[in-house]
C-alpha cells in the first residue's frame, strides 16, 4: 500500500500526459453549428489524484474542466436538426450515393486523427485508463471506421446488380431507418459509442448522440471534425443529465432507432418513454455475467493467464469480462493458488506508469460497492486469497480473488463490473451448466480443457444459452468482424463491422414487370445516372 500513497505532484507528471488547461465542455453540436451552452455546468473531476493540482499541497482529484447541463430546449433543438436533415428520408444525406457518404466518412477519419493526442489524453484522465490502453482505444476506433467503410463497399458491390425473378426485374439495396439516438458506456467512451454511431451514420441515418456520463469531455475536440465532415444536422451532440435531455427525445416519438449500451433497467425505461414502441428499433448492449469453466484436464498455464486477463483487463470493467470462474474440485486449490499469485503480480498504479494493469476506478462509489460484495461473500464462507486483495487507497482498488464462492453470495449472481474475481467449485458439469441456463444473462462463456470430446459436448450444451463460446481463451469482443451480441438480458441486435450495417438499415426493393417498356425506363435511369438508388456503379 505504501507505493499507492505516493500521490504524484502535477509538475512531476510526464509532459505528454499533462492537460495544458481545463477543458471548456459547454459545446454541443446542432444543425451543423457548434454552440455554447450558457446555462449551468458540472465540474468534471478525474479519478486520478495529484498534489498541487488545485493550487495547494493536498492530494485532490484533478479538475479536468466543466461540462454542459443542457436543458430540454437544447434537446428539442438537436432533435429538430436531425429530423430536418433526414427529412422523412428525402434529405441530402439519406438520398446521397453510398460512394458520397463514404467520401464524407473518410474525411472525418482524417479530421479525427488530427485530434488523437488530445482525445487520448482525455480518455486517460476521465476514465483512469492507462495511457497505453487509451491510445489503443483511439486506434481501434479508427480501424473500426476504416473496416466499416470496407464492409460497406463490399455490401454495395453485391447490391449493384439487378435481379430477374418470375417475370420481375428488381434491385435490392439497403436504406436508412431515420433518426438514431446513440448512447455509449463510460468504460469505452469513444469506441463503444462509435460502434453504433458510425454504422448508423454511414447507412444514411441522421444521428443524435449523448456522451457517457463519465467520458464526455473527450468529445469536445471531435465536434469540429463532425462539423467539417458531414452536412448540417446529420450528426448532433447533446450533453447533460439523462432524464433532462433524453426523456424529451424519446417522448417525442421522433426517434426511430435507439442504440444504447448500458444496463437493462435503463434500456427498459427508455423504451417505455417512446409513445410508439412498435415503431422503435433497438440496438442494445447490456449486462453480462460471463462464466469460465476450468476442467480437470485444463492447461493451468493457459487457464490462469486467460482468466486473469479476462477478469481484470481494464479493471474488469468490461461487459465481456469473465465475471465468475467455475473450477473442478480436483484442481481447485492448485488453480486458486496460481491465480492468486498471478493477480498479486499485477502492477497497480497511476495510468501513465509503464506496465500498469490496475488503475483508478472512475465510477464514484465503486470501491464501496465492491467491498460490500466482498463482505457479503466473507460472511457466507468465502475468503480473499490474494495478499492485499480488496484493499484500496482513494480511487485505487487492489483486485481481490474470492474463494470459494457459492450461490448464496451476491457476487455469484451480481455483475461486479470491477476488479473482484469470484471462484466457485464444482464436482459435476451439470452445476455450471445449470447456472448458465438459469442466469438472466447470456453473452459469452469460456471453456478451459484439452479434451476435444468434453469441449464438443459442452459447446452443444451452452451454445443456445450464450452468444459466444471461447475455447481456452478469455471472453472478448475482438475481432470486430465477428458478431457481437447476447441472449436474454445481455443484448438486442447484433454488432460487428458486418452486422451493424444491417441493423441500422432495411432491405428495400424497386421492382417492375420485366417487360420491354419497363426495361427501357430502368435502363435509361441507370445510364443517365438519374437515381442514386437505381444504379450499377461499382465502388472500388
Amino acid at each position: 500500500m505504501g507505493a499507492w500513497e505516493k500521490i504524484p505532484a502535477w509538475n512531476d507528471l510526464p509532459a505528454h500526459v499533462r492537460l495544458p488547461e481545463p477543458v471548456d465542455g459547454r459545446g454541443y453540436l446542432a444543425g451543423g453549428e457548434i454552440r455554447r451552452w450558457g446555462g449551468p455546468t458540472e465540474e468534471v473531476l478525474s479519478p486520478v489524484y495529484c498534489r498541487d493540482a488545485v493550487g495547494d499541497k493536498e492530494a485532490a482529484p484533478v479538475r479536468l474542466g466543466c461540462s454542459a447541463l443542457c436543458s430540454a430546449e437544447e434537446s428539442q433543438e438537436v432533435l429538430n436538426a436531425a429530423v430536418k436533415a433526414y427529412d422523412n428520408g428525402r434529405g441530402e444525406w439519406p438520398t446521397m450515393s453510398v460512394a458520397g457518404r463514404i467520401e464524407h466518412m473518410e474525411a472525418f477519419v482524417g479530421y479525427m486523427q488530427e485530434c488523437r493526442e488530445e482525445v487520448v489524453r482525455l480518455v486517460m484522465w476521465e476514465i483512469g485508463k492507462s495511457w497505453a490502453d487509451a491510445g489503443k482505444e483511439f486506434d481501434r476506433t479508427v480501424k473500426y471506421i476504416r473496416d466499416t467503410i470496407t464492409a460497406l463497399k463490399d455490401l454495395d458491390r453485391n447490391s449493384s446488380r439487378f435481379s430477374i425473378e418470375q417475370g420481375y426485374i428488381g434491385q435490392i439495396r439497403r436504406s436508412p431507418l431515420g433518426v438514431v439516438l446513440c448512447m455509449g458506456p463510460y468504460n469505452y467512451p469513444l469506441n463503444e459509442t462509435f460502434t453504433t454511431l458510425i454504422p448508423a451514420l454511414i447507412m444514411g441515418n441522421a444521428v443524435i448522440f449523448k456522451p457517457p456520463r463519465i467520458g464526455k469531455l473527450l468529445y469536445q475536440p471531435l465536434l469540429k471534425a463532425f462539423q467539417k465532415a458531414f452536412p448540417p444536422g446529420v450528426v448532433n451532440m447533446i450533453a447533460g443529465d439523462g432524464p433532462t435531455v433524453i426523456t424529451p427525445l424519446m417522448q417525442s416519438g421522433k426517434i426511430d432507432v435507439l442504440a444504447f449500451i448500458g444496463t437493462s433497467q435503463v434500456a427498459i425505461h427508455l423504451k417505455k418513454l417512446h409513445p410508439r414502441p412498435h415503431r422503435l428499433r433497438c440496438v442494445l448492449g447490456l449486462e453480462s455475467k460471463n462464466p469460465a469453466i476450468v476442467l480437470p484436464d485444463a492447461d493451468l498455464d493457459i487457464a490462469v493467464r486467460e482468466c486473469v486477463q479476462g477478469s481484470l483487463y481494464l479493471n474488469g470493467q468490461r461487459c465481456t469480462a469473465i465475471k465468475l470462474i467455475f473450477v473442478h474440485a480436483s484442481i481447485a486449490e492448485k488453480f486458486v493458488e496460481r491465480l492468486a499469485g498471478a493477480v498479486e503480480a499485477l502492477k497497480v498504479g497511476w495510468p501513465w506508469e509503464e506496465g500498469v494493469m490496475i488503475t483508478p476506478l472512475p465510477e464514484p462509489g465503486k470501491p464501496e460497492f465492491l467491498r460490500g460484495l466482498i463482505a457479503d461473500a466473507r460472511q457466507k464462507g468465502a475468503e480473499v486469497v490474494n495478499r492485499g486483495g480488496g484493499e484500496g487507497f482513494l480511487s485505487l482498488f487492489n483486485p481481490a480473488v474470492l474463494y470459494p464462492v457459492t450461490e448464496e453470495m451476491k457476487i455469484y449472481h451480481v455483475e461486479q463490473f470491477g476488479p473482484v474475481v469470484p471462484v466457485a467449485v464444482f464436482d459435476d458439469l451439470s452445476e455450471p451448466i445449470e447456472h448458465i441456463i438459469h442466469s438472466n444473462y447470456g453473452q459469452q462463456a469460456s471453456i478451459f480443457s484439452t479434451d476435444p470430446r468434453t469441449i464438443g459436448w459442452l459447446v452443444d450444451q451452452m451454445i443456445n444459452q450464450v452468444a459466444r463460446i471461447n475455447i481456452n481463451s478469455l471472453c472478448q469482443r475482438d475481432p470486430d468482424t465477428f458478431p457481437f451480441t447476447g441472449r436474454k438480458d445481455s443484448a438486442e441486435g447484433t454488432l460487428s463491422v458486418f452486422d451493424a450495417l444491417r441493423v441500422f438499415s432495411i432491405r428495400t426493393l424497386v421492382a417492375a414487370k420485366s417487360e420491354p417498356h419497363n426495361q427501357r425506363i430502368i435502363s435509361e435511369i441507370v445510364k443517365g445516372r438519374m437515381s442514386n438508388f437505381l444504379s450499377t456503379d461499382y465502388i472500388f
